[in-house]
């Protein structure tokens, strides 16, 4: 299992006690990205008898699949389980979640559906590529798919095109022939792109519907939102150029990347205001 911290506050200690209470045989890797507020430490402090765990520490803020990435080099398990530190995930999730991949023909990749405190699924659990077409479609409405599947959440396991970050398990062997997470990415996106690698390589994604997942969303960012919001943009850029087909014209292209740069712009000052108030 690998999770990565950046700044990623008190709740990093509470997954963490999560996945440590659980006994199914794991190994921990918490990969911490220059953090400065001591979190890591004092969970490695914590849990200085038990061995499943161990601390790896970058002496600066690589991103999110870069950190997981060599992570996973040092990983000793057949599956790798990323976990976002926010996720508070309990034995009965993980061994369903290690049920699905062990049981469903081609499972390449599962995830779960994450929730917030009050319960309410994330959409981001259960979507689609976000081919512009379909971003338009949930950006303007009109007929046709949008990148969230529609319907609600199931409660089943169901195939997908893409599942949340915040909970991904599949086989290292796979991760490791596809690549891993492409380091082009900083933050955000990445899932998308591996999602799309998994299916491409001939491999099924699959959301395990009956696994819900409390997910705090947004522990390591909410204090530097513009930050974020860049590299999100930036993300979504890259996907876009490397999947879409809308990409081959370089006029809807050159709108694509006015529209996302313009659409981060216009969100800073909402962003400062929230942040000041906070």
């Amino acid at each position: 299992m690998i999770v990565v911290s950046a700044d990623s506050g008190p709740t990093l200690r509470e997954g963490v006690r999560h996945v440590l209470a659980c006994d199914v045989p794991l190994e921990l890797i918490l990969i911490d990205n220059a953090s400065r507020d001591g979190v890591p430490e004092q969970v490695a402090r914590e849990h200085a008898g038990d061995a499943r765990l161990r601390l790896l520490r970058n002496d600066a803020n690589l991103g999110f699949g870069p950190a997981v990435n060599r992570a996973a080099a040092q990983a000793r398990g057949d599956a790798l389980l990323v976990l976002n530190p926010d996720c508070m995930l309990d034995e009965p999730a993980l061994r369903r979640l290690l049920d699905v991949l062990a049981g469903e023909p081609r499972a390449g990749l599962v995830g779960a559906v994450v929730c917030d405190a009050q319960g309410a699924p994330d959409p981001a659990s259960y979507r689609r590529d976000p081919l512009l077409r379909r971003a338009l479609v949930g950006l303007f409405g009109g007929r046709g798919e949008g990148v969230n599947v529609e319907g609600g959440m199931p409660d089943r396991v169901v195939e997908a095109e893409a599942v949340s970050g915040a909970v991904m398990l599949l086989p290292r062997a796979l991760f490791e022939r596809i690549g891993g997470f492409d380091e082009g990415y900083f933050l955000h996106c990445e899932d998308l792109d591996l999602c799309r690698r998994v299916r491409d390589a001939g491999w099924r994604v699959l959301l395990a519907g009956d696994v819900r997942v409390l997910h705090g969303k947004g522990g390591s960012s909410r204090h530097r939102p513009v930050f974020v919001s860049r590299y999100k943009h930036r993300g979504m850029w890259r996907w876009f150029r490397k999947f879409d087909p809308a990409a081959r014209n370089p006029f809807v292209a050159a709108a694509v990347w006015l529209g996302l740069w313009a659409h981060f712009l216009l969100q800073i000052p909402g962003q400062l205001w929230r942040l000041w108030r906070r």
